[in-house]
């Protein structure tokens, strides 16, 4: 559905019912990932910084979209907005922002995602949260706003990595660059500003270096 179309009573009865129902069902046919599923999108998941030549194609990036727009958001405001840099004059124009390190891993990527949030988010809801406006909670509160894009843009920017890796892609997330540069070069007289880069595609494992450390459960966990 689009934002042009009439929305669905999502607190009507019938609308409740079908969502109890499509949980339960889905639960039933499969409570929890198999180990093996887990690995690939997290536990043994790699950072990857080089890439074959393998192409992505516009329709894969197409179901990644549609993967990660599933993902919750606060108040579903879906800030997150993403600009998939493919062409040699966009890689460039991206270079411009890097840190030297980091272009040969932009260069070389079959597609940089720019990960972006649109501080005008807000003005949809009427759409995407339609059985209360709550435009009122955003209009002039200028932090409010940019906290609730940066927070909720930086959320699904994980559920985009996660539905690229689920897909058979590899990832590697960027934050090595100026977002002012790159909101100059793409984002000048929009609402839109960049958060993180992301590079995808079908990695070259042979660069891959040991996993790095992660802590323990005792040490960063704790209960009250």
């Amino acid at each position: 559905m689009s934002s042009s179309d009439q929305p669905f009573d999502v607190s009507s009865d019938e609308a409740r019912e079908a969502a109890r129902l499509q949980v339960q069902q889905l639960r039933e046919k499969k409570s929890v990932l198999d180990d093996d599923s887990i690995d690939v999108i997290l536990r043994n998941a790699r950072s990857h910084y080089a890439w074959s030549d393998r192409p992505v194609s516009t329709q894969t990036l197409e179901t990644i979209y549609q993967i990660t727009a599933a993902g919750p958001t606060s108040m579903n405001t879906c800030p997150a907005r993403y600009t998939f840099v493919t062409s040699e004059e966009g890689k460039k124009r991206l270079a411009k922002s890097l840190k030297e390190k980091n272009i040969p891993k932009v260069m070389n990527a079959p597609v940089t995602a720019i990960i972006a949030f649109d501080l005008a988010f807000w003005e949809k809801l009427p759409f995407l949260f339609p059985h209360e406006d709550r435009r009122g909670f955003f209009k002039g509160k200028d932090q409010y706003i940019y906290d609730t894009a940066f927070r909720n843009s930086t959320l699904q920017g994980g559920y985009f990595m996660i539905a690229a890796r689920s897909l058979g892609l590899d990832v590697g997330a960027l934050s090595g660059f100026s977002n002012e540069i790159v909101d100059e070069e793409f984002f000048a007289g929009t609402t839109l500003r960049s958060n993180f880069l992301c590079n995808i595609g079908y990695a070259d494992e042979t660069a891959l270096f040991g996993k790095l450390p992660r802590f323990a459960f005792s040490e960063v966990c704790s209960f009250l």
